[in-house]
């Protein structure tokens, strides 16, 4: 009876893992600009771009996600210290390091497949996981910023930029037609001056204004 209450209780215990390990999210990950380096994650840590380390939505702070690039198959075990991404298809935001492992640098933002990782199949000790630890300035309350943010205030920050340019050449162009007009309008005075001091009785204003 011992015996057979041992066997139930080893083959519910192995179900609940299995079942913990089978839970996964398919999604598409992106990756932290590596200038925020530094920056406080929502934990409270600060972010590091060689550091293994994410953001998930709903997993609690500290807990060690694999993250599965089913396009190439490799794999990377990563700590959640941040919250996001708030994005629709978005199930995780990466470390620089993370995203090179995962090999979706150049992508920039690529298909994962995310799962718990159970820390009793580590294969080592979790004493030995450790995370750079990094105290640089920074301001208190924010959070680190995804490189698909950071792209997307480039562009907005390019196209205002080419915009402003366009508006200067515009007002530049005005103002030369302007100037242009104003030193014809002068010539054609000067011109009329001319002819008037030249021939004072025959010139075409003294003619118009005797004209009988």
């Amino acid at each position: 009876m011992v015996l057979k209450n041992k066997i139930v209780l080893t083959t519910l215990t192995l179900l609940i893992s299995f079942t913990a390990l089978a839970q996964t999210e398919r999604g598409k990950a992106s990756y932290y600009s590596k200038s925020w380096s530094g920056r406080k994650t929502a934990n409270g840590e600060r972010l590091h771009h060689d550091s293994l380390t994410c953001a998930h939505k709903t997993y609690p702070f500290g807990t060690l996600l694999k993250v599965t690039n089913p396009v190439n198959g490799l794999s990377v075990i990563v700590k959640v210290t941040d919250r996001g991404p708030y994005v629709k298809g978005r199930v995780v935001d990466l470390s620089v390091r993370a995203a090179k492992e995962l090999g979706i640098l150049a992508q920039g933002i690529a298909p994962v497949i995310v799962e718990r990782y159970n820390p009793s199949i580590i294969p080592f000790k979790p004493e030995d996981f450790e995370l750079p630890e990094f105290d640089l300035g920074t301001n208190e309350g924010s959070s680190a910023k995804p490189i698909w943010m950071e792209l997307r205030d480039q562009r907005i920050k390019r196209r205002q930029e080419q915009a402003k340019l366009e508006t200067e050449k515009k007002a530049m162009e005005r103002r030369k037609i302007e100037i242009r007009d104003s030193i014809a309008l002068r010539l054609a005075n000067e011109d009329i001056l001319d002819e008037i001091n030249s021939k004072p009785n025959h010139s075409k204003a003294y003619l118009k204004r005797n004209k009988k």
